[in-house]
């Protein structure tokens, strides 16, 4: 496993029982995800509440894209949530500082996470999925590993449960990513929504 860093360390130890009484939140497939090795972690997105909901269900650390704003208004603030994993992204420019970072990341045997859709649903429903992550898989030959954010309601409440589902890892052989085309990266993102929503039929049948 991966060094993590110790402000991860103390502030999962910290917001696991916030967590925990706030969403009551449910874990699924914990063991999907490997000790170790690099892999992408790729979810659906609901709230604002979700990297870190689906950071506490894994002691390994996964790393995130976060909107730049976040690192420019306070550089304590900043500091903090780098160590917690997130780096910045220019949204809208195809930043490829941020592709790049990503890149190293799985490059590293760490974890990156990607919110398949984009941006976050506001019904609840599943969005249609972006190429982004089948892209980088395809350029790090990095597994992907599907994982759905499942609420009570369909939207992620208070006091409400919540189930995080841990699918198994997909490989760039059952994702169909041989020569990187366009066409390939949209079928294997609709390959990993499929799994995301799979994982969450068998929570809710």
């Amino acid at each position: 496993m991966k060094r993590r860093s110790l402000v991860f360390i103390i502030g999962r130890f910290l917001t696991i029982p916030i967590y925990k009484t706030l969403f009551r939140y449910k874990v699924v497939g914990k063991k999907n995800l490997p000790k170790t090795g690099a892999y992408i972690v790729c979810s659906n997105h609901l709230s604002n509440y979700d990297p870190i909901l689906v950071s506490m269900t894994q002691k390994r650390q996964i790393y995130y894209m976060a909107k730049a704003e976040l690192f420019q208004k306070n550089r304590i603030a900043a500091a903090m949530i780098t160590e917690l994993g997130a780096f910045p992204v220019e949204r809208g420019t195809g930043d490829t500082q941020a592709i790049d970072k990503a890149e190293e990341i799985v490059r590293d045997g760490r974890l990156l996470g990607i919110f398949i859709e984009g941006t976050r649903s506001k019904t609840g429903e599943f969005l249609r999925p972006k190429s982004g992550a089948a892209m980088v898989a395809f350029q790090t030959k990095t597994p992907v590993i599907p994982v759905c954010i499942t609420p009570q309601d369909k939207q992620i409440k208070k006091f409400r449960k919540v189930t995080v589902s841990w699918g198994k890892p997909m490989s760039l052989e059952e994702l169909g990513l041989s020569e990187g085309t366009p066409a390939e990266f949209r079928n294997a993102s609709r390959k990993i929504m499929d799994e995301i929503k799979a994982l969450r039929e068998k929570v809710r049948n």
